[in-house]
């Protein structure tokens, strides 16, 4: 296996850990052990544990954000456009490995003292809270920056919601609830 591909096979390896069983619960030998690998062939690779999630999380979030902005985009313009986040999570919500938002799940572990994960998933949450500003902008007629900020905020919180609740209450009900609860943000606006 070339070093590459050895690589993103240890990020693909050990995130599957972290998400289906937690990050504290996922040791350093059970990576090795799932990945085939040597320990000086990790450490090749990584510094530690928290360099693998760092790279985990990363990764998740790249691929969520560019199949949400491809989901996006193939909707028709207004409504339909700024409610495609929660029919994207419903869609996630069915898939076998389902098991809530890797970043909060993550989230969910830390102490205190790892500020560095904390730091990479409150980037990525302001990066997905700002993607939904430009769709938000993009779909609304003559919209303020303030009023942008509150719509895409309410949409956010009630994503982050519907992912946790549904991850929570093993159901989609949570999706659903947000989805018929998000027009009222955006009832008074002028949609494109």
């Amino acid at each position: 296996m070339q070093r590459t591909q050895l690589h993103q096979h240890i990020i693909t390896t050990a995130g599957n850990l972290f998400y289906t069983q937690g990050y504290n619960t996922t040791g350093i030998n059970e990576i090795i052990a799932k990945c085939d690998i040597a320990k000086a062939t990790l450490y090749s690779h990584f510094k530690s544990k928290e360099d693998i999630c760092i790279a985990y999380l990363t990764h998740r979030h790249e691929d969520f954000l560019v199949s949400l902005k491809n989901y996006v985009s193939k909707r028709k313009k207004g409504k339909n456009q700024l409610l495609a986040i929660f029919d994207f999570l419903r869609d996630m919500y069915h898939e076998e490995d389902f098991n809530g938002c890797w970043g909060l799940k993550t989230l969910g572990e830390l102490s205190p003292k790892q500020r560095k994960l904390l730091g990479v998933i409150q980037k990525q949450k302001k990066e997905f809270l700002l993607y939904l500003g430009e769709v938000v902008s993009e779909n609304i007629i003559n919209i303020s920056k303030a009023e942008t900020e509150k719509i895409s905020g309410g949409l956010y919180l009630l994503y982050d919601s519907a992912i946790t609740e549904s991850y929570l209450y093993k159901n989609d009900w949570p999706i659903y609830m947000s989805r018929s609860i998000a027009p009222s943000l955006f009832a008074d606006s002028e949609l494109v």
